[in-house]
């Protein structure tokens, strides 16, 4: 469980090392009601990740748990990956990322290129995800989770705050869930302030399938998003942030997010990937229809893809 006062922690730990991303106001008539876009996808590495892995790299460094020798350990291929391997190479301790063996030989490269190691072990994720917490118990370095643990959370929440700082006064931020680290992030940050719409594929349904079950249940995970958007069941601190704070909800279809990823090239030339495009997608498709007057934020959270796919 995280607060806003975690994520006011977090902010004041990571200020000079992420970028304050913009926000626009979008065109009259691109959707119901009020609408603003928060630019997450120009930050470091090119999604919010590197906020969460700033914040966990640096509290782990205060309390004396970072080791020069052996720095982190993350298992990720992909956005979590990169954005831990950069905080570790920016603070100057080592990066070993576990990897399945399939993974894209493009992703391992940029991995390296930042300075990681990459360990390549197992079929599946979960294979990797196991190897690396072994090492980490090895080793002694310092595990670095890809939305589930508090330091995490709490340094993608600014986003969340310092939104507010942005925009003098707003209703609702829509926001993509996969693990639900940065749902939960924001959700802290703009309690009391503001509403969260958690928007997921209906082919991985992590939140809403734990609502209605009321605890964190195992899905099916496949689509266009499931790159950044695959987590298997909602992380424990996304879940309890969420039923605290009262988080919507909302699920669209592949073809909402493809449409609505198009949507933000053809009308504002930006190229996000498809789980940053499944926050719009809940609005341009209809899914979460704003009140009259209502001012909303949608999060594009992420670019890391291939532009020509747009």
């Amino acid at each position: 469980m995280i607060t806003r006062a975690d994520v006011d922690e977090a902010a004041a730990r990571i200020a000079g090392r992420v970028r304050r991303t913009p926000v626009f106001e979008a065109d009259t008539g691109t959707v119901p009601g009020l609408l603003w876009f928060k630019c997450e996808f120009m930050q470091h590495t090119g999604t919010f990740k590197a906020r969460g892995a700033f914040n966990r790299v640096l509290a782990a460094r205060e309390r004396g748990e970072l080791k020069d020798d052996v720095g982190i350990v993350v298992a990720s291929g992909g956005n979590a990956g990169l954005a831990n391997a950069y905080a570790a190479a920016h603070v100057g301790v080592p990066a070993t990322v576990f990897v399945p063996e399939t993974a894209p030989a493009v992703k391992v490269k940029k991995l390296r290129d930042i300075g990681a190691t990459v360990v390549q072990h197992g079929a599946e994720y979960a294979e990797a995800f196991e190897a690396a917490l072994a090492y980490a118990e090895e080793t002694g370095a310092v595990y670095c989770h890809a939305y589930d643990q508090p330091e995490i959370a709490a340094g993608a929440g600014t986003v969340g705050s310092e939104l507010l700082e942005q925009l003098d006064g707003i209703d609702t931020v829509v926001v993509a869930v996969g693990g639900g680290g940065l749902m939960a992030g924001i959700a802290a940050a703009v309690e009391g302030h503001a509403t969260v719409v958690g928007v997921e594929p209906d082919n991985a349904p992590t939140l809403y399938s734990a609502m209605a079950a009321g605890a964190p249940v195992d899905v099916a995970v496949s689509g266009i998003a499931a790159d950044s958007l695959g987590a298997r069941q909602i992380g424990r601190i996304g879940f309890a942030v969420a039923v605290r704070t009262g988080v919507r909800p909302v699920l669209v279809s592949d073809d909402d997010i493809a449409a609505a990823r198009s949507l933000l090239w053809e009308q504002y030339r930006i190229v996000v990937e498809h789980g940053a495009a499944t926050a719009f997608a809940a609005l341009n498709s209809g899914a979460y229809v704003p009140a009259e007057g209502e001012r909303v934020a949608v999060i594009l959270c992420g670019a890391n893809t291939d532009p020509a796919t747009v």
